[in-house]
């Protein structure tokens, strides 16, 4: 007697109650999975863009959106600083680099970033074509902005104040692009960097000789001249303004006394991005575990509908397994049967509800704008889902074992004569 075919045909056999059920599950599973892919892509990329920053100094505000805005490029700047203040962190022995982040400009809403070559270096991103800018207005761009843009090597355009469409376009400026960056999966894919003269050009409208013959820095942590890596003759205006400064410390003792000592003795502010975002996952965590409970209950729900399903399947199968009594099943077979498929109706809910949640992430990458989409999906399954199987399975089995129990007890004689 073939059981597991047997217990196929009795679940086909029944396609409303089969389809509650695995719909349930499926949808319990695919919540609770879905979410713990979103969950493990955004740490994943919050710990990735970080890049071993230190610290943040930026004008007084939100630490948060001072973190969000100049590692992340997700939230408006909390406002400007003067350059020769920040710049001053430097001269700090605890301190091992810093890297300046001007920005206020856009193209197509993707944001001009003026800064220094060691930024792109900081994240390790490779070029696709051309080279690193050499002069102010030229541009290097990230994958995604070249890719929506359809941006490539000696193509030209103009900045729109702000970091939104509608502003107004510096139409005397025009940049050029002379690099294409490596998808790097960060927030550089995402930028149009360029040198931070570029920036200040723009905005106090200077009209400046290129000089060709004006070495490159070597980024060897030259701090008094660490914006010198453009051919551009171009010396710092007295009131220059940055957005923000990114700082890596030499030794954890910067932790204890830097930003402490930038806090209360100086205009500016400085933030912790480890401890701001370990604060900001905690809220996310929150909200993924309550989201999380609902979808368990959902799923022990799915488990009520199956032991319903079986229970009535048992009800109007009581002479048909009598009858396979009769002609030489034994007990444990039945019980066999009534197991596999409970246990049966979960498996395939919980593969559904894991293919379900890929499925979402698809979508939302073809529906949502496209430089908010994420650039890589994680179709295998990850280690916080392992547990979501054997969950499903021992709620398939407690959704059966009443059924079996009384499978196991049948009495044949009575059932035979009372059908």
């Amino acid at each position: 007697m073939n059981i597991r075919r047997l217990s196929w045909q009795n679940l086909i056999s029944n396609p409303l109650n089969t389809a509650l059920s695995l719909l349930l599950m499926t949808f319990g599973v695919g919540v609770i999975s879905l979410l713990l892919l979103l969950n493990n892509q955004i740490e994943q990329q919050l710990k990735s863009n970080l890049r071993g920053i230190d610290m943040v100094v930026g004008a007084k505000g939100s630490p948060l959106q001072l973190i969000l805005s100049s590692i992340y490029h997700i939230d408006n700047p909390t406002g400007n600083i003067s350059y020769e203040e920040a710049n001053t962190i430097n001269k700090n022995p605890l301190v091992d680099f810093t890297i300046p982040l001007s920005f206020g400009d856009s193209y197509n809403g993707y944001r001009i970033v003026g800064t220094t070559h060691q930024y792109p270096e900081l994240y390790e991103v490779t070029l696709k074509e051309g080279n690193l800018w050499s002069k102010s207005l030229e541009v290097v761009v990230g994958s995604r902005v070249a890719k929506n843009n359809q941006l490539k090597l000696g193509d030209t355009f103009y900045g729109t104040h702000g970091l939104v469409d509608g502003g107004h376009v510096h139409d005397d400026y025009a940049y050029e692009v002379v690099g294409i960056l490596d998808p790097s999966y960060s927030a550089l894919d995402q930028l149009i960097l360029t040198n931070t003269q570029s920036v200040w050009k723009v905005h106090t409208h200077q009209t400046i000789e290129d000089n060709h013959d004006h070495q490159n820095c070597d980024h060897d942590h030259d701090h008094d001249h660490h914006l010198d890596d453009t051919s551009d003759d171009l010396s710092i205006p007295e009131d220059a303004m940055i957005t923000a400064m990114l700082v890596k410390f030499k030794n954890p003792i910067g932790f204890i006394q830097i930003p402490r000592k930038i806090n209360e003795t100086t205009n500016l502010q400085a933030a912790l991005p480890a401890l701001e975002i370990s604060r900001l996952t905690a809220l996310l965590g929150f909200g993924v575990q309550t989201i999380n409970s609902i979808a368990f209950i959902i799923i022990v729900v799915s488990g009520l509908s199956i032991f319903i399903s079986l229970y009535n399947s048992l009800k109007r199968r009581r002479y048909e397994l009598a009858l396979m009594r009769v002609h030489g099943a034994t007990k444990w077979q039945l019980v066999k049967l009534i197991l596999l498929e409970g246990m049966t109706l979960s498996l395939v809910g919980t593969i559904l509800g894991l293919l379900s949640s890929r499925l979402i992430l698809v979508l939302m990458s073809l529906f949502v704008e496209q430089k908010y989409a994420f650039d890589s999906f994680q179709f295998y399954v990850i280690s916080e889902e392992l547990w979501l199987l054997p969950i499903a399975l021992l709620i398939g089995f407690g959704a059966s074992l009443i059924p079996t129990i009384l499978v196991y007890n049948v009495n044949i004689p009575k059932t035979l004569s009372n059908a």
